[in-house]
C-alpha cells in the first residue's frame, strides 16, 4: 500500500473500531464478565527445526516443536504464541484464550525471513482454529490447507464463538491464505479461506468487535471469507462492530466477502479480482454482499473478473437485509453486471425481505459480458433487481456498457423481475446509463418504480416514464468518451490509483465523483 493509503486506513480504523467492550450479555441473559488482568504474561516459542515438545517453550532456546504442543497451552491475558519465521508447521493450530482490553493475546511470528507457514493435514477442515476467545490478535502468518481432493467445509482459518456468550475484539491481520482446496458446491458445504462462525444452543453467542484487515487470499475454493451465524429473524443475534478492510482476494471462483447475521458491518478498500471459471454450472456467486444483515456499509471496493455461472455481479444487496448502503465502489469486466438487489418473496416466515437498500456513486465499466448460456440463457444485465424489494434507491451511479464480443450476449441495462414477487417502490434518479450498442430497460411487472433525471447516452434507450430524461451530455463526452470510448481511462480519473500487495487497484474518489455529478446537473 502507498503511504497515503496506509494513513487513510489507519485513520478510518481509529474512527470505526474505537469502542469499549468490557462486558457483554447474551440473549439468554447470562452476563459475560471481563477477564481479570494476568499477574504475569508469557511468550511461547515454536521452532519446527530445533524445538522439542519436552521444552518449556518460554525462550527461543527452549522452544516447542509442534502445533500439537502449542495447541495444548492455555493462553491468558498478555500471552504471546510465536512461530519461527522461515519454517513450515504441519498440522492444526487450536487457539483459545481470554485476553483483556489492555492485555491482548497475540498469535504471530519471531525471527527473520518469510512468514511461518501453517499447513493443514490431508483431511484438515482448518489449519488454524480460534475458538471462544477474547481480545486476541492473529497476525503475520501464511496458511495453506490443500489436501489431494476437495473437501466440503475446508477452510484456512476458522474463527468460532459457540455456547460462549460474547467474544470481544478479535483481530485477523496480515495473513497470507492460499491454496485452500474446499468444495466448489455451496450445497455440498463449500469451502473458504476464512470462516467466521457463531452460534450455540445452550448459550447464544456472537462477536462484538471483529477486524479483518490487510490479508491476502489467493487460489482458494469456494469462497474468500464468509460468515455462519444466526440468520433467521425470530432467532437473530447479530455480530457487531465488524470491519473488513484492505484485503486482496485473487483466484477465488465463488463469493468474495459475505457477512451473515451482522449489524453495522463496514466493508471497505478491498479488492477481488481474477476469478477462475471453474464452478459447477448450477452455482451462483458474486463479489461482495451481505445476507441477513442490517445497516451494512460497503464502500471503496473493487471487484473484477467474476465468472460464476449465475449472478457473477461485482456487488449484491441480498435478502433478509435492511438498510444496505453500497457506495463509491468500482465494478468492471464481470460476467454479471455491477449490481444485484434481490429477495425471495416466499420466505417471510424467517425473513424480513429486502428493505431500504441504497446504491449510489458506484462505477461499472464493461460488466455484463457472460459469454455462455446459464439458467435463463445469456442473462447478464448491468443491474438486476428481483423479488419483493421495498423502498430501494438507485442514484448517481455510472454504468458504462461497452460493445459486447457477440450479439448473443445480453445487452440489457436494467432488468427488474420476479423472484416470488416483484420490486416495489424503487427510485432511479440521476444515473448515467451509457451503452455502445442498443440496450434496453425491462421493468416487467415491478410496481411503484420512479425514474427521475437519468442520462441515457450512446445507444441506451430512453426509459419512457423518466420525468426528465437526458440523451446527451457534453461533460461525459469530454471527460470519458473523447478520452477513451471504452471508459476506463476517463472514468478512472474519478478514482485513486493505489497498490495492494503489489497489485494496482482503483478506489472511487468521493470528492471527485460527487463533483462530477454536480457538474453534470448544471
Amino acid at each position: 500500500m502507498t503511504k497515503m493509503f496506509f494513513n487513510t486506513l489507519l485513520y478510518s480504523l481509529l474512527i470505526n473500531t474505537c469502542f469499549s467492550c468490557a462486558t457483554g450479555t447474551s440473549d439468554m441473559g447470562a452476563e459475560v464478565p471481563p477477564a481479570p488482568p494476568s499477574q504475569k504474561s508469557h511468550t511461547y516459542y515454536v521452532d519446527a527445526a530445533t524445538g522439542s515438545d519436552q521444552n518449556k517453550g518460554t525462550a527461543e532456546t527452549s522452544a516447542w516443536k509442534t502445533l500439537v504442543r502449542a495447541s495444548q497451552q492455555k493462553l491468558n491475558a498478555g500471552d504471546r504464541l510465536l512461530l519461527k519465521r522461515g519454517q513450515t508447521f504441519e498440522g492444526e493450530l487450536e487457539i483459545t484464550g481470554k485476553g483483556s482490553e489492555d492485555q491482548r493475546i497475540e498469535i504471530g511470528s519471531y525471527g527473520t525471513g518469510d512468514k511461518p507457514i501453517v499447513k493443514g493435514y490431508e483431511q484438515s477442515h482448518y489449519a488454524i482454529h480460534i475458538l471462544n476467545a477474547d481480545y486476541l490478535t492473529l497476525s503475520g502468518l501464511e496458511i495453506v490447507n490443500t489436501g489431494k481432493e476437495r473437501l466440503a467445509g475446508r477452510t484456512g482459518v476458522k474463527v468460532a464463538c459457540t455456547n460462549y456468550g460474547v467474544s470481544h475484539d478479535i483481530r485477523i491481520t496480515d495473513l497470507y491464505i492460499h491454496d485452500v482446496n474446499g468444495s466448489l458446491s455451496k450445497d455440498a458445504g463449500g469451502g473458504s479461506a476464512l470462516l467466521i462462525e457463531n452460534g450455540g444452543k445452550t448459550i447464544a453467542s456472537r462477536f462484538d468487535g471483529l477486524l479483518i484487515e490487510g490479508c491476502r487470499i489467493k487460489d482458494c475454493g469456494r469462497n474468500g471469507m464468509i460468515w455462519s451465524g444466526y440468520w433467521e429473524r425470530q432467532d437473530w443475534l447479530p455480530n457487531t462492530h465488524v470491519v473488513v478492510r484492505g484485503n486482496l482476494i485473487e483466484g477465488v471462483p465463488g463469493d468474495g466477502i459475505v457477512p451473515i447475521g451482522c449489524d453495522g458491518c463496514l466493508i471497505e478498500y478491498n479488492v477481488m479480482r481474477d476469478c477462475p471459471d471453474i464452478l459447477p454450472a448450477d452455482q451462483a456467486a458474486a463479489g461482495i454482499w451481505p445476507w441477513s444483515c442490517d445497516n451494512t456499509v460497503i464502500q471503496y471496493n473493487e471487484v473484477s473478473g467474476h465468472k460464476a455461472p449465475w449472478d457473477a455481479q461485482g456487488f449484491d444487496c441480498d435478502y433478509n437485509c435492511r438498510n444496505t448502503l453500497m457506495q463509491y465502489n468500482y465494478s468492471h469486466d464481470n460476467y454479471g453486471g455491477m449490481m444485484l438487489i434481490c429477495d425471495s418473496g416466499n420466505e417471510r416466515n424467517y425473513s424480513i425481505g429486502n428493505q431500504g437498500s441504497i446504491v449510489r456513486y458506484n462505477i461499472s465499466i464493461g460488466d455484463g459480458i457472460r459469454p455462455k448460456a446459464t439458467r435463463d440463457g445469456m442473462f447478464s444485465p448491468a443491474m438486476h433487481l428481483c423479488g419483493k424489494l421495498e423502498h430501494t434507491l438507485v442514484e448517481r451511479n455510472i454504468i458504462h456498457q461497452n460493445a459486447k464480443a457477440s450479439a448473443d450476449i445480453d445487452h440489457t441495462m436494467i432488468c427488474s423481475n420476479s423472484w416470488d414477487g416483484y420490486p416495489d417502490g424503487t427510485t432511479y434518479q440521476e444515473n448515467i446509463f451509457y451503452s455502445a450498442e442498443s440496450s434496453k430497460i425491462e421493468m416487467t411487472k415491478s410496481t411503484g418504480s420512479i425514474f427521475k433525471h437519468n442520462w441515457y447516452l450512446g445507444q441506451c434507450e430512453v426509459y419512457g416514464s423518466d420525468s426528465q430524461p437526458c440523451s446527451s451530455n457534453s461533460a461525459y463526452q469530454k471527460l470519458v468518451l473523447d478520452v477513451d470510448a471504452n471508459g476506463y481511462l476517463g472514468l478512472q480519473s474519478l478514482m485513486d490509483c493505489q497498490t495492494l500487495f503489489g497489485q494496482t487497484c482503483h478506489f472511487v474518489n468521493k470528492t471527485a465523483i460527487e463533483r462530477f455529478f454536480d457538474e453534470m446537473l448544471r
